[in-house]
């Protein structure tokens, strides 16, 4: 790419924000739900995600499936457009302007790991208002008065109980699983990227836009999946962190998660 098209990462990672919230969200809500829910030591339970999904569609409609998806828009389109925008500028910068080297990892691990630091910020108060939007509902275990009216509701009413920082609830959680998971996550992407460009190097797909998206979707997909792999007990600790009514609760994710392993 030229000298000027760094701004074509932060576009085209505000579009695969978008993207992943409108095709993803609903899995998403299932995933917050099951991971408050089913950590409960009282309350109810649900059985895996279909049962989750079912019952959701039942009692709320597919609009239940969207809930929080406001503030999960804003987060995941700003999220997305940084995280892109300063990897790539991170990497070019300790490649030292060469960009036809192979995939290296002491370039790649610190310029994702900084990416994911960075937009951890960002995210974690968007991802406070969505999860705790998502976890209302006909199940839900917060109290009536606890329910909130919206995204901005939701917000105002955090920090009048808990001041700005309420914000930021569950901010060492978030760092930890964007600092780890994108680290993951590009360096799966890079290195899968390059290999199947690699194979088909000298053929005639090596240079057909069709091919190039069809390697895009492979790796990005794949990255994806390793991404969560590394680091959903991050995301399971952020969730019970975010949500719990109990403001005593630990907020070191390294205890939460313990404490749960051995309950």
């Amino acid at each position: 790419m030229g000298e000027n098209s760094g701004y074509k990462h932060y576009v085209a990672g505000l579009i695969s924000g978008v993207s992943i919230v409108i095709v993803g969200h609903p899995f998403d809500t299932v995933k917050v739900k099951l991971q408050k829910h089913n950590t409960e030591a009282n309350g109810f339970k649900y059985r895996n995600g279909w049962h989750c999904t079912t019952r959701i569609l039942k009692t709320e409609g597919v609009r239940g499936l969207y809930r929080g998806a406001t503030p999960s828009f804003v987060g995941m389109a700003i999220e997305s457009s940084l995280v892109f925008g300063i990897y790539s500028q991170t990497k070019q910068a300790l490649q030292g302007g060469d960009l036809t080297r192979k995939p290296e990892p002491h370039i790649i691990i610190p310029s994702a790991a900084f990416a994911g630091s960075i937009i951890s910020f960002v995210l974690c108060p968007s991802e406070l208002v969505k999860c705790r939007m998502q976890i209302q509902g006909t199940d839900s275990v917060v109290p009536t008065y606890r329910k909130y009216s919206g995204p901005l509701n939701c917000a105002f009413e955090t920090v009048k109980a808990e001041g700005v920082k309420g914000l930021f609830r569950g901010g060492v959680a978030t760092l930890f699983r964007e600092s780890i998971g994108n680290a993951v996550f590009f360096s799966t992407y890079e290195y899968l990227r390059h290999s199947l460009h690699s194979q088909l190097k000298g053929t005639s797909y090596e240079h057909t836009n069709v091919v190039d998206v069809g390697i895009g979707i492979v790796s990005g997909g794949l990255g994806g999946i390793a991404f969560w792999s590394a680091v959903l007990p991050f995301d399971v600790a952020k969730t019970i962190i975010q949500t719990t009514p109990d403001r005593n609760l630990s907020t070191n994710p390294f205890t939460l998660l313990k404490s749960e392993v051995w309950a």
